[in-house]
């Protein structure tokens, strides 16, 4: 009866109220009564701008599942999130700023999400919901970072910031390495519809973090076909595309999210299949502004950038029958709104840990003329800070624009304002000295190692320090691996934290030429060490420029292969983690991919 109560508080505001909102309320309360929470779905794309569907103008696409979505839901129309990755999935997952976890940065540690956070999974579960998470995690791949410690009982995908192959890539699942099937978007979607399958007597959260359109720009051919050649009617902001690449950049974009749109349909028609979709809510949005100059609606910014066009994402709610149809909502909102929507939608009563930033958008969502108090959303990136209102943004240079009557930030109207600038600009220095204060100077959290919440722990080349001669395989570290390992004394470290005594399981991942075989390597930590030999060459071939639509900034890949060394005994405590040479037969001793600690 707890739902109902919410909802009576909702009546209470309002003596006089629609008859349709009579009708949801009744539906929801005969609902209550059956004991049946809602599932909930959240669909979240990777560097998928606002105009980067049909449902808001783009002519060049068609993305008719997502805009079935927002026509029978309610679509927020000036909805804002962070201007890259980590931070949004932080913001996300809390309801609260992202720079109050510790999420700093999108690799090499700064990703993760402080411990003392309460994530929306650890909600929804504690409410005898069953959690999963499939895609793109990147807010810590080692426990008790991991998904499966912060409240997702199954998680498949990848923990890092991007992945370097979409075609049968090397995943976990719960902490264990496995062979993706296809297309990592389809192989994605085919495990959440595995789990809506198994899961449709009892309640669940699915997050689906999808890593598509982020680079590299792979997209399979039944999408690519129809538009590798496409004349493309809409320009971004910045004008007509610079050469080729760019012009392919859009068109490979275009064809990700058609095929992401062809999944929202696999997801949505396994909801009817299971008589699920008049209680699911579904809900898509993405993490950031486009990754490319594409058409945008004009607005100033991209992926990166604390304007406009940098932090507006769609955002489509669902749930049919139960919220209003083909609603737009023009008031701001943002991510770290999603968490306390959510419970309030769903009838979740729990008290959280910390005081969320974030607000439920209930009302605005169910009430036809909904009081709402204007308010300030921040958007912060790299010393980079910007507020947005109902009706103007103050940049993170201090200019102050008129987004109703220039949505675009073309004039700088703060001489002709000054009332509304100095208030905007007293709440901007507020929430740095508030908010951004608990952002850490120095990051001194150690990678843990033998985290009882999973067995296993990757120790990746994307979070090591290389000394000598040996280097990245490209400067965005993280789907890198390490190479030029060519001096014997030449080593790779890590700053970490056994979690506790433990015998463990050690296995690398590498590649050498025939020469190396006979080389020797050391693991070591602290007091314990152990030595591996390399007897078998593997020197597979770097592939992924055959299966890009467009030339790379990333590393390419390889497949490495896996090498058990046998048993290290280590105890608690913080230390480094080092792998040296001992013995180099070759040119080279190997090249490095991953350490994997497994507790035996």
């Amino acid at each position: 009866m707890l739902r109902l109560k919410n909802y009576f508080g909702i009546i209470k505001k309002e003596i006089f109220f629609p008859l349709s909102l009579i009708v949801i309320l009744c539906s929801w309360s005969c609902q209550i009564q059956k004991n049946t929470p809602p599932n909930v779905i959240l669909i979240l794309t990777d560097d998928q701008g606002w105009g980067d569907l049909s449902l808001n103008g783009n002519l060049d696409i068609s993305t008719p599942n997502i805009d079935q979505l927002g026509k029978t839901g309610v679509v927020f129309n000036h909805f804002f999130v962070s201007p890259v990755c980590s931070p949004t999935r932080a913001e996300i997952l809390t309801g609260r700023y992202h720079v109050r976890g510790g999420v700093y940065s999108t690799s090499r540690g700064g990703e993760r999400l402080d411990l003392d956070e309460e994530t929306i999974a650890e909600v929804f579960k504690s409410a005898g919901y069953q959690t999963a998470a499939y895609g793109k995690w990147h807010n810590g791949m080692q426990a008790p970072f991991h998904p499966n410690s912060r409240g997702f009982n199954d998680y498949y995908g990848f923990c890092s910031g991007h992945w370097g192959n979409y075609y049968n890539p090397l995943l976990e699942r719960n902490g264990n390495m496995v062979r993706g099937d296809g297309f990592i978007i389809d192989d994605l979607t085919q495990h959440g519809i595995d789990f809506i399958k198994k899961n449709t007597d009892q309640p669940f959260f699915l997050y689906l973090p999808f890593n598509t359109p982020h680079s590299p720009m792979q997209v399979p051919d039944r999408f690519w076909e129809k538009y590798k050649d496409k004349k493309l009617s809409q320009i971004g902001s910045n004008g007509p595309p610079k050469n080729q690449n760019h012009i392919d950049h859009t068109r490979a974009a275009l064809a990700m999210c058609e095929n992401i749109d062809w999944n929202v349909g696999r997801i949505l028609k396994q909801l009817k299949n299971s008589d699920l979709l008049e209680n699911t809510i579904v809900i898509y949005l993405s993490d950031n502004g486009p990754n490319g100059n594409r058409w945008n609606g004009a607005m100033k910014g991209r992926k990166g950038s604390t304007d406009e066009g940098g932090v507006r994402s769609p955002m489509i709610i669902n749930w049919l029958g139960k919220i209003p149809q083909g609603k737009v909502v023009k008031e701001i909102a943002s991510g770290i709104d999603l968490l306390p929507s959510l419970k309030s939608l769903t009838g979740i009563v729990s008290q959280p840990k910390k005081a969320l930033d974030g607000i439920s958008l209930q009302p605005l969502i169910m009430e036809e003329n909904p009081f709402w108090k204007d308010r300030y959303i921040y958007n912060y990136w790299r010393g980079k800070l910007s507020l947005r209102n109902q009706n103007y943004r103050l940049d993170h240079q201090g200019q102050l624009f008129d987004m109703v009557n220039d949505p675009n930030q073309t004039t700088n109207i703060g001489e002709t304002n000054p009332q509304v600038l100095a208030d905007l600009s007293k709440a901007k220095e507020k929430w740095s000295q508030e908010v951004l204060v608990e952002l850490p100077i120095n990051d001194t959290r150690p990678i843990y190692i033998g985290h009882p919440s999973l067995q296993t722990t990757q120790v990746p080349a994307r979070d090591g320090t290389p000394s000598g001669n040996i280097k990245r395989s490209n400067r965005h570290p993280n789907c890198t691996y390490f190479t030029n390992w060519v001096d014997q004394e030449d080593s790779i470290s890590w700053n970490v934290e056994v979690a506790q005594d433990g015998d463990f399981e050690i296995t690398i991942y590498y590649s050498c030429e025939e020469d190396a075989i006979g080389s020797i390597f050391e693991v070591s930590f602290e007091n314990a060490s152990i030595k591996g030999e390399i007897k078998e060459s593997h020197n597979p071939r770097i592939y992924g420029a055959s299966e890009d639509r467009v030339i790379r900034q990333e590393s390419y890949v390889k497949d490495f292969k896996p090498l058990k060394i046998g048993r290290i005994k280590l105890k608690k405590g913080k230390g480094t983690l080092k792998i040296k040479g001992v013995k180099k037969n070759g040119k080279a001793l190997m090249d490095f991919r991953l350490i994997l600690f497994k507790r035996v």
